[in-house]
């Protein structure tokens, strides 16, 4: 199956939570925002967005069209694709804890975002510095040691603490090489701090990056540089 990935094309944002899945078991994909042509681009994009003959319409990106399913919201996507891709074991416990762990990662994720937007989405950042930087302190203080900390709980009590789940790559553990990724663009004074106290995170980070497919994936043109539009900013006043 060539699947059609539907995201922003300038930024990582949450479909690079999906387009790691994809590229880490080399999936035939379309991202569809990104390529030209008819039946592309940002147009294709949202034209799905404001068609009125989907019955179960999405109400944001990243959208993921599979065959006849047409699938939306980031933690939904990859649970679909974690047995479609090999991405989690085979059972249903472990794939209720890696929707869990994942759905987890979605919290953190809009915490992330908030130390940059903690008003409203509809603001620039310069109409909200002043509780973005409150936002930030509480977020390098307790939020960010708080979720780190639970997630390194959870590798080492899953047997060698070399994956989140089961004893091979599954997409929670792409996520949170994501998430290192990310935090280390965004808040690089504060993950140099909180890093020690998480050594089974970053040496997981460390094996995704060099996993064949990531390692090719991170090298090549897909992959779209952090910047100031996506979740993960680099504001050095919000990483004092």
């Amino acid at each position: 199956m060539t699947y059609e990935m539907f995201y922003w094309p300038g930024i990582q944002g949450r479909g690079e939570f999906v387009r790691l899945a994809l590229e880490a078991a080399g999936a035939d994909y379309i991202d569809i925002a990104r390529e030209t042509g008819a039946g592309r681009g940002v147009k294709a994009m949202q034209a799905l967005l404001a068609s009125t003959d989907i019955t179960h319409p999405s109400f944001a990106p990243p959208i993921l069209r599979a065959g006849a399913l047409l699938i939306g919201q980031t933690a939904n996507i990859l649970q679909y694709l974690g047995p479609h891709l090999g991405l989690v074991p085979e059972g249903e416990a472990a794939r209720i804890w890696a929707n869990q762990i994942e759905l987890t990662v979605t919290d953190f994720v809009l915490e992330i975002h908030d130390t940059h937007h903690p008003i409203s989405n509809s603001l620039y950042y310069e109409d909200q510095k002043t509780e973005a930087a409150a936002r930030a302190a509480k977020f390098r203080e307790l939020r960010a040691p708080k979720y780190l900390g639970w997630f390194e709980c959870i590798l080492e009590r899953n047997g060698r603490g070399t994956h989140l789940v089961g004893s091979s790559l599954s997409y929670p553990d792409l996520s949170l090489f994501q998430i290192i990724e990310g935090l280390r663009y965004a808040f690089p004074n504060m993950m140099a701090r909180l890093e020690p106290t998480i050594p089974g995170l970053v040496a997981l980070h460390d094996r995704v990056a060099k996993s064949p497919n990531i390692a090719a994936y991170l090298a090549s043109p897909r992959r779209i540089p952090f910047n100031e539009m996506g979740l993960f900013r680099r504001y050095p006043e919000l990483d004092a």
